[in-house]
């Protein structure tokens, strides 16, 4: 490894990625939540906080959207949960000092990480161009310099009031307040990314908004597609309920281009009997690692054969595969897609 020197500090040496063969979770996710808690220097007050997590009489956790079941477990979190909490607690402070040291334009050149492990801001600061650096000022000046800008608008809606879908209750309601006291109602979060598509294609194809299962369905499914998930990464909690199926024989195929360890097997933390065997739970039943953007051509095949399936039980005078009743009740345009199915090709597909 080449050593690279970071801002013009020591050299260190270049970061790689070495191959993980452990399963997904286990004493892997373990080891990595106390380096997160060690690093933001709160490894025993952390602790703590995060058995409240997910709690009934805790809180939820800023990681992700994943519901908690209605029996509640003693630990109800994950790695990438238990990172989002060290993060956010960081006993890390970023003082006026930090940033006598360091120009805007050398910051800029810094990454995202190095900036978050620097620490939280201690003092309001304000840009001066003069010495390209931020210098402290009072929280009065801060606020006039605010106000002025907002009182200096010709109209209310050129303001949007942009905040995070995680801010607390009491945050979200003064910070509404306040821009409908200007005059506005721009509100958007950082939910409005993530949702704004799926809250216009949603109710046009099932009624709804968002997705129409239960957290407890998944303990009553004999069959469950992953398709362009990676639980494993982006919600870890799901796993749990993956492996609970898994291991009552559900039927779980994965479509990925990355082959996630986590879709392969997972070692659950809360297991004591699979912690201390070093054992796992296989996951995925099939996994088909598709090209990127093939997902597509994979769900045309699938209904595709399902139709061939259906014409066949019809042409054989057997029972349908397909739910007829269901499918004129309830659905609009199937015979258009059922005609377009049987026009595609499999070798197009």
């Amino acid at each position: 490894m080449l050593p690279f020197a970071p801002h013009g500090g020591a050299p260190v040496p270049r970061p790689r990625i070495r191959p993980y063969r452990s399963p997904a979770g286990g004493w892997g996710a373990l080891k990595a939540t106390g380096k997160a808690l060690s690093e933001q220097e709160i490894l025993l007050s952390g602790a703590v906080t995060l058995m409240r997590m997910n709690q009934p009489e805790g809180f939820d956790c800023p990681g992700c959207a994943w519901p908690e079941p209605k029996q509640a477990e003693p630990i109800q979190y994950c790695e990438n949960g238990a990172k989002a909490l060290a993060w956010e607690g960081t006993a890390k402070r970023c003082t006026p000092d930090f940033f006598a040291e360091h120009t805007v334009s050398e910051l800029a050149t810094w990454d995202d990480y190095d900036l978050e492990m620097v620490g939280r801001l201690t003092h309001p600061m304000a840009y001066d161009a003069a010495s390209d650096k931020y210098l402290p000022v009072s929280w009065e000046n801060a606020f006039a310099r605010i106000g002025a800008i907002v009182r200096g608008l010709n109209d209310p809606n050129s303001v949007e009031f942009y905040t995070s879908g995680r801010a607390s209750n009491e945050a979200a309601f003064l910070f509404q307040l306040f821009g409908r006291a200007l005059g506005t109602n721009n509100f958007p979060d950082c939910s409005n990314m993530c949702h704004e598509a799926t809250s216009v294609g949603m109710p046009q194809s099932i009624g709804v908004g968002k997705g129409t299962v239960l957290l407890e369905d998944f303990d009553l499914a004999d069959c469950i597609l992953i398709i362009g998930q990676n639980p494993g990464t982006n919600s870890p909690r799901m796993m749990t309920s993956l492996r609970n199926a898994s291991r009552r024989g559900c039927t779980i195929i994965s479509f990925n281009p990355f082959s996630e360890r986590a879709l392969e097997r997972f070692q659950a933390p809360q297991n004591p009997i699979e912690m201390a065997t070093l054992t796992s739970t296989p996951i995925s039943s099939r996994v088909f690692q598709l090209r990127v953007g093939g997902d597509v051509a994979a769900l045309k095949g699938i209904m595709k054969a399902c139709i061939e399936a259906d014409d066949a039980a019809i042409a054989a005078d057997e029972a349908r595969l397909l739910d007829a009743d269901f499918i004129h009740g309830h659905t609009i345009g199937f015979e258009a897609l059922a005609a377009d199915l049987r026009r595609t090709s499999w070798e197009a597909i």
